[in-house]
């Protein structure tokens, strides 16, 4: 086991301990609305620091690229969702509702952030404009994915996700970084200097947030009915997710006859889904539910995607001055 362990990151490392306490040693009571409570802190915080280290040069520079943000915007936002709503009857009769909607609500999130770059930086494509996709896309994401989420669960018959959730979602993520890129002039050169207060902000979030969740779920009596097949199931249908994702933003910008580096970008920032923005959202847009059952999903999905995508880096890397095509 631990040479197992020593294989893992930080983060992934962290993600095991989190569901373990999660599991083994739940907070109730008191100490519920303690963490509940850290855990809003703590996403308030983290997209403040997005907002002071955000380059608004590079935002403007990528915004400019309008064709390529267009189709990662339209593969997070418009194509995701479809095969989402296409795939609701298989996934529903297979794994049950409450994974179910994890496997929509993965669907409806926005691109990751720092693996998009840095995938697309390791694979030698476009950084500029993955650099503005994958942050245009978080900011969308503070708007489309609740909304998304609402039109879904109202079809299906679910309550939907009311103004007041978007109120929740702004004070919580919106004003946050709109603040944090005020203040940037003042703070944006030392954050971006102290990386690593940014990345243990942005990993120790997660961990909270999945802590109380696994908290919640166990102490609601969640986990007692979920087979081992359940999580097999969700690890296929998140690969088959992925492999359509991937597939779909490789042939849509080779047939609009993208260049090599911005199919690189478009390919990664719009096959992914942040599991960074997705928790801390689904904990506002979800308020007041147990949403054990539904981070499974988004955790799945992003380890696979980080082990598939950081295997087509480092190929698509060798292939540089080859003149291969992806």
């Amino acid at each position: 086991m631990p040479g197992f362990l020593a294989k893992l990151d930080r983060f992934t490392i962290g993600l095991i301990v989190s569901v373990g306490a999660g599991i083994l040693v739940p907070c109730s009571g008191v100490w519920d609305t303690v963490f509940s409570r850290l855990s809003d802190a703590a996403i308030v915080l983290l997209f403040f620091l997005y907002g002071a280290k955000l380059s608004r040069r590079s935002v403007w520079e990528g915004l400019m690229h309008w064709r390529l943000q267009g189709l990662v915007a339209a593969s997070t936002f418009v194509i995701f969702p479809l095969l989402g709503i296409f795939s609701m009857p298989l996934w529903n009769s297979v794994l049950g509702p409450d994974l179910c909607m994890g496997m929509l609500y993965v669907c409806m999130l926005p691109s990751t952030v720092q693996s998009s770059i840095a995938f697309t930086s390791m694979a030698g494509g476009n950084v500029a404009a993955a650099i503005c996709s994958a942050s245009v896309s978080s900011l969308l994401g503070v708007f489309l994915t609740p909304l998304l989420v609402g039109l879904v669960w109202s079809r299906g018959g679910e309550g939907g996700v009311d103004f007041s959730t978007f109120l929740n979602i702004c004070y919580i993520i919106l004003v946050p970084f709109v603040a944090g890129q005020f203040a940037q002039r003042w703070i944006g050169k030392w954050v971006v200097t102290h990386r690593n207060l940014t990345s243990w902000t942005d990993h120790s979030t997660i961990w909270l947030v999945i802590y109380t969740a696994f908290s919640h779920a166990m102490i609601n009596g969640v986990w007692k009915n979920l087979p081992w097949l359940s999580l097999v199931e969700v690890l296929a249908f998140c690969g088959l997710l992925l492999a359509a994702a991937l597939w779909l933003t490789a042939f849509l910008s080779r047939r609009l006859r993208f260049s090599r580096e911005d199919r690189i970008a478009i390919i990664f920032c719009g096959s992914k889904k942040s599991l960074a923005t997705g928790i801390p959202m689904m904990n506002v847009i979800f308020a007041g539910a147990p949403i054990g059952l539904l981070v499974i999903p988004i955790m799945v999905f992003h380890q696979l995607q980080l082990m598939v995508c950081s295997f087509l880096a480092r190929k698509w890397a060798k292939d540089v001055g080859k003149g291969e095509q992806l």
